[in-house]
């Protein structure tokens, strides 16, 4: 392969492809992509380069970050099939334009398919055989001169199993078959005529007048390009499971009478009845099975995606669920047989004490219980009860009910999912932080700091593991990965970081450090103390400039000797505080919080070539309210007494509930009876919804009628839009 041949990735001659790929224009896509490859975070550029990015935000920022990934990768891919095709020796000025002006992946694979490496097939079988020259005579459709026999004669050798002349234009229309199905411009005609068809699905006999979770796919059919992605990825799962098989259907009797006319040109042709049958050869054999595969790979990838969009979208909610803050939590991981592990946290998370009780069938020792409760709150000053959501939750919650009104306490209790908890538990982060404790301790202790802080306790588990996904481990694993990352990441740095009482997981997360930096960090303040200004983060072993220019504006320092240290305005900008200060004739630090005069400040005056206007107006909004808590305020659901399971459920009732997952097609609502119940997205609201997740989040409370109740299946059905406007 010449030097030519080798595409090598160049960002800025790509911006107009990036830009065009991501739909945004070319003079804010050149100076963010060129920031993130400076190795800038998408955090960092989306808070503190707006005047660069023109304010793009981090959904953009993202798309920019994989649009440059792609064209790397398919420069990349580029250089690999030229290489391979002219060591082929069939590389042509033509082929090779075709190439490298090539923009999409899946055109850049159809282009290589006549020359990708194959298996050993009938048309590869045939050129062994010699009969390549024969294969050219059909392709150029020109009678020869002579009979059909004259022709096949020279290509009949009984000793290369060609024993008679058909037998010998067989093999050459074999060639031509495999010649045609891997042409592109024929898989495009093909794929067009493929992609208006139908996505079918079919019970497998095994399965035949077997019920089944996929029983309403039995017999399935809607037009392919329309099939929601939720609906598509649980037909998967039933092929996948055997119990159904999955396939397109669409006229394909058309398709090829229209290929035929395409390819087969000549009708006074010596072998055109031959040709005609190789045109309906290679496409039933060939040709549609490949498309058919190649469609429900992008059926596939485009479900990914938006499955791991919905997914994404949630976890976030969680993460930013509302925190109860500084206060001293109980947690209570309910359980029938081996009791209730409890575990009191103080305002920090630390773990002051545990103990196992047995409210619950079948010890129903509640006396007991009650007793070991108050005076673990008396002891401890409890002020809030957290309740773990899994097997015995709604009985555990009775039972704390009573034992606080007969105690006299007014404490309230509140249900904390626990999806990952279990993990966390046995997890080495786990074993770390308690060596000593059982995993069951270690799971009370973690719902009782979820209750605190969520995104600091949630942090430590798997993404995949908190239970907000759908058909989270059907999809591309690397992609959801990720993406989750990305997530979890942009919580984080939204939020701001405690560097004094911050996890190594927390630390892990946060814009520019990860995991080898957050554990020098933290074994640095192990080591010295509590930091007593972002400036102090320089000394930390293998932090450097970029680092810190990358993370301090996330970080906070309370009660240090620089009260920006506490906010979310970065240190390069601190200057510009003091500009402010000096122009309102107070001290800096009398700036802060004060918004008589903060609002009596005019942003054009601080813009200078280092900052803009946009940067100028965050610092002053940070100003006014410095170290925000940007999540929602606290507050508590509150589940109907006497509903604690799915056979106390009538229909009509009205109930108070929260939404514990966001999926396409609706919301699950926990209503505090072991099932979640769905709020179908036509239930969702009085007006047309197009996204669930533009009504309801993971997280939010909500008022629901129930408007079906099936306990054989355990199935609730609940309307959110039967109770708006009702005063609830």
């Amino acid at each position: 392969m010449s030097s030519t041949d080798e595409i090598q990735f160049d960002l800025d001659q790509s911006i107009p492809q990036i830009a065009d790929h991501c739909k945004l224009p070319a003079s804010k896509v050149r100076p963010a992509a060129k920031l993130l490859d400076d190795g800038n975070t998408i955090p960092f550029i989306a808070r503190y380069r707006k005047e660069a990015t023109g304010g793009l935000d981090e959904t953009a920022l993202r798309a920019i970050d994989d649009a440059v990934d792609y064209f790397r990768e398919l420069a990349e891919r580029k250089t690999t099939i030229l290489k391979t095709i002219a060591e082929q020796g069939k590389l042509d000025d033509a082929l090779r334009k075709r190439i490298v002006d090539c923009r999409d992946k899946k055109e850049l694979e159809d282009l290589y398919l006549p020359y990708k490496p194959k298996r050993r097939t009938r048309a590869t079988i045939a050129r062994q055989r010699g009969l390549e020259p024969l294969a050219a005579i059909l392709r150029r459709q020109v009678n020869p001169g002579g009979s059909r026999e004259a022709v096949l004669r020279p290509y009949v050798a009984p000793e290369k199993d060609v024993p008679d002349g058909e037998a010998a234009l067989r093999g050459a229309c074999d060639i031509l078959a495999e010649e045609w199905a891997d042409d592109a411009e024929i898989r495009t005609v093909a794929r067009e005529a493929m992609s208006r068809g139908m996505l079918v699905a079919k019970v497998r006999k095994d399965w035949a007048g077997k019920p089944s979770k996929f029983e309403m796919y039995y017999d399935h059919r809607e037009p392919l390009a329309k099939v929601p992605s939720h609906r598509y990825l649980a037909m998967r799962r039933g092929e996948t499971e055997e119990v159904l098989r999955v396939a397109v259907e669409f006229d394909d009797q058309t398709a090829v009478r229209r290929l035929t006319g395409r390819l087969v040109t000549n009708p006074s042709f010596l072998f055109r009845p031959e040709l005609v049958e190789t045109v309906a050869d290679c496409c039933q054999r060939l040709l549609f099975p490949s498309l058919e595969a190649a469609l429900l790979a992008e059926r596939k990838e485009a479900a990914d995606e938006e499955a791991i969009q919905v997914f994404s979208q949630n976890l976030r909610e969680l993460l930013l669920a509302s925190p109860a803050g500084a206060r001293v939590v109980m947690g209570i991981d309910p359980g029938f047989r081996t009791g209730c592990k409890v575990a009191v946290v103080d305002a920090t998370g630390r773990f002051l004490d545990h103990a196992t009780i047995y409210p619950t069938p079948p010890h129903n020792r509640t006396d007991e219980a009650a007793e070991v409760l108050l005076g673990l709150i008396d002891r401890h000053h409890v002020e809030l009860i957290a309740i773990g959501t899994g097997t015995a939750s709604r009985e555990t919650d009775v039972f704390v009910a009573a034992m606080l009104q007969a105690g006299g306490r007014k404490l309230a209790k509140v249900s904390v999912n626990e999806a990952g908890a279990s993990i966390y538990s046995a997890s080495e982060v786990a074993r770390a932080e308690f060596p000593e404790l059982d995993v069951t301790v270690r799971g009370a202790i973690s719902i009782a700091r979820r209750l605190q802080d969520p995104l600091a306790e949630l942090v430590k588990i798997d993404p995949k593991s908190i239970g907000v996904g759908q058909y989270q481990h059907d999809v591309n694993q690397a992609k959801l990965r990720k993406a989750l990352d990305r997530e979890v990441e942009s919580c984080v740095n939204l939020v701001g970081v405690d560097v004094n009482t911050a996890s190594v997981q927390l630390l892990s997360y946060l814009s520019g450090i990860g995991p080898k930096l957050a554990e020098s960090v933290l074994h640095y303040r192990n080591k010295h103390g509590a930091f007593s200004s972002r400036e102090e983060l320089l000394h930390v072993p293998r932090l450097g400039g970029k680092a810190f220019q990358q993370s301090a504006g996330f970080l906070r320092v309370r009660g240090g000797p620089q009260p920006l240290d506490n906010s979310a305005v970065h240190p390069e900008s601190y200057y510009v505080v003091e500009k402010m200060a000096e122009a309102a004739g107070v001290p800096a630090r009398s700036l802060i919080g004060n918004t008589a005069v903060l609002r009596q400040l005019r942003p054009d005056p601080f813009i200078d070539d280092k900052v803009g206007l946009p940067t100028i107006e965050d610092i002053l909004r940070e100003l006014e309210k410095p170290g925000r808590d940007p999540r929602r305020e606290f507050r508590v659901a509150r589940f109907a007494e006497g509903i604690n399971e799915i056979s106390d459920l009538s229909d009509g009732m009205v109930l108070e509930g929260v939404v514990t997952n966001v999926t396409k097609f609706g919301a699950f609502v926990d209503i505090g009876v072991h099932q979640d119940g769905l709020i179908h997205i036509s239930e969702l609201d009085r007006r047309f919804v197009k996204d669930p997740a533009e009504i309801v989040a993971v997280g939010q409370i909500v008022h629901v009628k129930v408007l079906q109740v099936d306990v054989e299946r355990k199935r609730i059905a609940l309307s959110r839009k039967q109770v708006m406007g009702s005063g609830r």
